[in-house]
C-alpha cells in the first residue's frame, strides 16, 4: 500500500496542475450536471417566483432538455401574481416567468397591469420602482399585443433616473440616500435601456452620451486579479443591501450588454476589458449556490452576445502531456458558453523553461487545425524537447479582419505546460563506511527499479552512504521536488533525512556517530525506505529496500526518551480474533441395537401385568350402572391413564419441574374422582351385605 502512495500524490499534484492552468475553461457539461441539481422544485414548484426565473433562465442558456416539469404549478402561482395586487417585484417576475411559459393570461389583465405600472411610473421616487416598472413594460410589450406600451414622456423618466447617478459612474437608490453603489450601477443601466427601447421617439442623442462617459468612468474602478481577471467590489458600507464581488459584477454586465444593444453608436470600452470580465466568470469554475451559479451564466450569455466584444477562449484539453506516449499538444478556441469560434490561427509566440525565460524552446509555430475535432494541434514537440515545467505563449490571430471588431481575443496568453518522462536511475548503491578512515566495509547495489532486499549491520562507529544518479530522456541531471531516506525502527519510531543532489549525481552520508542521540540510542533493526517523486517524474517510487542492524551504544541516564508511538485505532477498536471452542469428546455409548432390545425388555413387566389380570380373571361386574357413578369410574380410569402418559412424556422429553406440577394438578382430580368412585363402591357392597 505503502508503495503506491507516491503515484497516488504525484496524480493528485497532476490534477490541481491542470485545474490551475485550465481554469480559463468555456462552459462545459459540469455545468449542466450543477444546474440540474442546484435548481431543484419541490412538489413542482420553486421557492419564489425569481427562483422559478434563475432556474428557467440557466436551463435555456445551457440547452438542458431534460428539465422538470413545473409549468402547471407555477402557471397558478403567475396567475395569481398577475391578476392581484401583489408586490412590484413579484409582478416583475411572474412576467418574466411567463415569458417562458406562455401561461394563459386574459388581455384585459395585461391592461389593469399597464395602467398600474404606468400609475408607478409617474410616481416614482426610487431606482428600484423604475427598474421593476420599466423591465416590466418591457416584458409585457411581448407578451401582449394590444396594449399601446409606448412610453411618451420617455425624456423626463431618462432624467430622473439619471439623477440619481454619481460623479464616479456609480448609482443611488434614492435620493434620500446619499451612498451610492456599483450593483445598483448595472440596474439603472437595464432601466435606462428599457427607457429608450419603449420611448415613442428618440432619446436625445446627449443624455445617452452622458451616460456612455459614466460607464466608462464607472470601469476607472474595475478591480484587477494577478491573472488578468477583472472584476468590480461594492465599496459603499451603508448601501440599500451589500452584494458580494460575483453579483456586483453580473449586474454591470447586464447593464453594460442591455444599454449598449438598446442604444446605437460604439462604446469606447477595450476589448481586453471584456475579456477580463469573462476570465472573471470563468475563473470561479463551478459555484455550489444557485444564486451565483444564475448569475455566472446569465452574465457569460450575455457577454457572448454584447455589441462592445465577444470573447474568445483558448483552453487546452490537457495539460501535462508525456515524452514517453508521444502526446500531442491540442489548444481549442471558443465562446465563453462553448460555441464555434471564427476562422483564426493558434500561434505558439515562444515556449521556454519556467526560470529560464531568455531561453526559448520554440518560436513563431503555428498549430495545425483539425475541423473534424475542432482542435489546433502541435503534432511533434522538438527533438530538443526535455521533460520539464514550461511556459507557453499563445496568440490568437483571426483570419478576417472584421472580426477584430468584434472579438476580444486576450492577446497574449501564457500557459504553463509540464512535459513528463521516465527518468533514469542508474548507479544506485548503499555500503557501510569505516568511521575513521572513510574505508568500505560493506558496498551493494540497488536495484531501485525493481525490488531489492539488502541486509546491512554497522555500529556508531560506522556510517551509511547511499547514492543514485537520475537521468532525463535527454541525457540532463534531474531534480526531483522530493528525496527521501526513511529509517524506521522495529518500535515504530521513524526518522527521515532528505537526500540532496548535484547535477545528475544524489548522495546522503548518515554519521551514526552523530545521530545516536536522534536514533535514542536504540539499537536493532532498521528498515530502509527510499522516496524520489515529481509531478513531471513517470516512474516516481517509494521503495523498501532493505534493512540495517544497528549496534548503539546503552542510553545514559539523562539521554532523550523515545516520543509514544500512536496506537493504531484499528487494533483497538477492531474485530477481535476469531475464538475457537474446543468441546469434550462424547463418550462411549451402547450399539443401537443393543438398547433397542433393552426397551423392549422394560416393557415386559406391563405385559407380565396384563397376563396377570387375565389369569386372575378380573371382570367389570362392579363397574356402577348409574349415571353419575359411571362418569366419576371413567374419570377415574381417564386420570390414572393420563398419569401413565405423563411418566411417559417425562421419559421422552419433559423436564422434571413440569412433569411435577401436572403430576401435582393430575392427583388432586384423581383424588377427587377416586374418592367418589370408591364411596360410591363402598356404599353398594354395605347394602348388599345389609340385605
Amino acid at each position: 500500500m505503502a508503495r503506491n502512495l507516491v503515484p497516488f500524490l504525484v496524480l493528485l499534484f497532476w490534477i490541481s496542475i491542470c485545474q490551475a492552468a485550465g481554469i480559463f475553461q468555456p462552459i462545459s457539461d459540469s455545468h449542466r450536471y450543477a444546474a440540474l441539481e442546484l435548481f431543484r422544485p419541490t412538489d413542482g414548484v420553486f421557492g419564489s417566483l425569481e427562483e422559478t426565473h434563475e432556474a428557467l433562465r440557466a436551463f435555456d442558456i445551457l440547452g438542458i432538455q431534460e428539465k422538470p416539469d413545473i409549468s402547471a404549478a407555477t402557471c397558478k402561482s403567475v396567475s395569481e401574481a398577475l391578476g392581484s395586487s401583489a408586490a412590484l417585484k413579484d409582478l416583475f417576475y411572474a412576467l418574466r416567468v411567463n415569458d417562458v411559459l406562455k401561461c394563459e393570461i386574459k388581455e384585459e389583465i395585461y391592461e389593469s397591469i399597464t395602467s398600474r405600472l404606468r400609475t408607478v411610473l409617474n410616481d416614482a421616487r426610487s431606482l428600484l420602482d423604475f427598474y421593476y416598472s420599466i423591465g416590466s413594460l418591457l416584458h409585457l410589450k411581448e407578451q401582449s399585443s394590444g396594449v399601446d406600451l409606448s412610453l411618451k414622456d420617455a425624456d423626463v423618466i431618462f432624467q430622473s433616473i439619471k439623477a440619481l447617478s454619481q460623479s464616479d459612474g456609480r448609482w443611488r437608490y434614492s435620493s434620500n440616500n446619499p451612498e451610492s453603489s456599483t450593483y445598483a450601477a448595472g440596474l439603472a443601466l437595464e432601466a435606462l435601456a428599457g427607457v429608450v427601447s419603449l420611448a415613442s421617439s428618440d432619446i436625445d442623442r446627449n443624455m445617452i452620451g452622458t451616460v456612455k462617459n459614466d460607464i466608462l468612468k464607472l470601469f476607472d474602478s474595475i478591480e484587477k486579479y494577478d491573472d488578468g481577471a477583472l472584476y468590480f467590489e461594492e465599496k459603499v458600507i451603508d448601501a440599500y443591501e451589500h452584494h458580494g464581488p460575483l453579483a456586483t459584477t453580473s449586474s454591470v454586465v447586464r447593464g453594460l450588454t442591455a444599454f449598449t444593444a438598446a442604444t446605437s453608436g460604439s462604446l469606447n470600452l477595450p476589448g481586453d476589458t471584456i475579456f477580463g470580465l469573462a476570465k472573471f466568470f470563468l475563473g470561479i469554475g463551478i459555484p455550489g449556490d444557485a444564486k451565483d451559479l444564475f448569475n455566472q451564466i446569465d452574465s457569460l450569455a450575455r457577454l457572448e452576445t454584447n455589441r462592445v466584444s465577444i470573447p474568445l477562449i483558448l483552453s487546452l484539453p490537457a495539460t501535462v502531456l508525456s515524452l514517453t506516449n508521444e502526446d500531442q499538444l491540442k489548444v481549442r478556441v471558443n465562446t465563453v458558453l462553448g460555441s464555434v469560434a471564427p476562422p483564426l490561427t493558434v500561434k505558439i509566440v515562444r515556449a521556454f523553461l519556467s526560470g529560464s525565460k531568455e531561453t526559448s524552446i520554440i518560436e513563431g509555430q503555428e498549430l495545425k487545425y483539425y475541423p473534424q475535432t475542432g482542435l489546433h494541434i502541435l503534432d511533434a514537440f522538438p527533438k530538443t524537447f526535455d521533460v520539464g515545467n514550461y511556459v507557453f505563449v499563445f496568440e490568437i490571430v483571426l483570419h478576417d479582419s472584421e472580426h477584430l471588431d468584434i472579438y476580444a481575443t486576450g492577446g497574449q496568453i501564457q500557459v504553463p505546460i509540464y512535459i513528463s518522462g521516465v527518468v533514469k536511475i542508474e548507479n544506485a548503491e548503499i555500503a557501510v563506511l569505516d568511521s575513521d578512515l572513510g574505508s568500505i566495509e560493506t558496498q551493494k547495489k540497488l536495484d531501485l527499479v525493481g525490488e531489492s532486499a539488502i541486509s546491512l549491520a554497522a555500529n556508531h562507529l560506522q556510517k551509511l552512504r547511499l547514492s543514485f544518479q537520475l537521468t532525463t530522456p535527454q541525457g540532463h541531471g534531474f531534480m526531483p521536488h522530493q528525496a527521501f531516506l526513511k529509517l524506521r525502527h522495529e518500535s515504530g519510531v521513524e526518522h527521515t533525512f532528505v537526500v540532496k543532489g548535484s547535477g545528475k549525481k544524489f548522495e546522503i552520508i548518515l554519521d551514526f556517530l552523530g545521530l545516536v542521540e536522534k536514533f535514542f540510542y536504540l539499537s536493532g533493526r532498521y528498515d530502509i525506505q527510499l522516496t524520489v517523486g515529481d509531478a513531471i517524474m513517470e516512474n516516481s517510487f517509494l521503495r523498501a529496500i532493505g534493512h540495517i542492524d544497528l549496534d548503539l551504544p546503552e542510553a545514559p541516564e539523562k539521554a532523550p526518551r523515545p516520543p509514544p508511538q500512536p496506537v493504531d485505532p484499528y487494533t483497538r477498536y477492531g474485530p477481535k480474533a476469531e475464538i475457537t471452542h474446543i468441546f469434550r469428546a462424547p463418550e462411549k455409548r451402547p450399539a443401537k441395537e443393543l438398547s433397542l432390545i433393552f426397551l423392549g425388555l422394560t416393557f415386559l413387566p406391563f405385559l407380565v401385568f396384563l397376563v396377570g389380570l387375565l389369569r386372575m380373571g378380573v371382570n367389570l361386574k362392579n363397574f356402577p350402572t348409574s349415571t353419575v357413578p359411571a362418569t366419576f369410574a371413567f374419570l377415574f380410569h381417564i386420570g390414572i391413564a393420563a398419569v401413565i402418559l405423563l411418566y411417559t412424556l417425562f421419559w421422552l422429553k419433559l423436564d422434571l419441574f413440569t412433569t411435577l406440577k401436572a403430576l401435582g394438578i393430575l392427583g388432586v382430580f384423581l383424588v377427587f374422582v377416586g374418592h367418589r368412585t370408591l364411596s360410591h363402591l363402598a356404599s353398594t357392597s354395605a347394602k348388599l351385605k345389609s340385605a
